[in-house]
């Protein structure tokens, strides 16, 4: 009966892992990330001088709080939440002309896998950018690859490299 017990009390316990892994798909990107901005790649640029974001996993997706200096020296602030459910949400903060400098109206999340997922923005329901972001085996290294173009018509190509402190 005592092994009866133990046993279940294990199944038990895996279950509920796995479960939190499932609702808190972010883990992966949970943490602090530092822009690495030698390693970077803005076109069209400038791209920013110093960016820091904490990422916190939520139900199903995450939670990020932004704090960096754009390319003109200004202090910049963004706290967000964000779900995988690949639906347009024109409230999120990167679109609302603050943070977002392609003129994007709306922006969707979905998740790839554990390590990957896709942010697309659009404007009037026109895809402006899809940015994947990558986390390396290691765990270290974030890449975000954006493609597309901007509210201006101008081709979009940026690799964002962020490191976890």
């Amino acid at each position: 009966m005592r092994n009866r017990v133990l046993v279940f009390s294990l199944v038990l316990a895996a279950a509920l892992a796995l479960a939190a892994t499932i609702a808190y798909g972010a883990d992966n990107f949970s943490g602090t990330w530092k822009l690495n901005v030698a390693k970077s790649k803005f076109s069209p640029g400038p791209g920013p001088k110093s960016n820091m974001q904490k990422i916190e996993a939520v139900d199903g997706g995450m939670k990020v709080v932004t704090d960096g200096e754009n390319a003109e020296g200004k202090k910049t602030h963004n706290d967000y939440t964000v779900k995988f459910d690949g639906k347009d949400y024109p409230e999120h903060p990167m679109v609302d002309g603050k943070a977002n400098p392609n003129g994007a109206d709306t922006i969707s999340i979905k998740k790839i896998d554990d390590n990957t997922y896709e942010a697309t923005t659009k404007k009037k329901g026109q895809v402006l950018t899809v940015t994947k972001n990558v986390i390396s085996k290691d765990g270290k290294i974030r890449t975000a690859t954006a493609t597309g173009k901007n509210a201006e018509g101008q081709t979009v190509s940026n690799v964002v490299i962020w490191e976890k402190q």
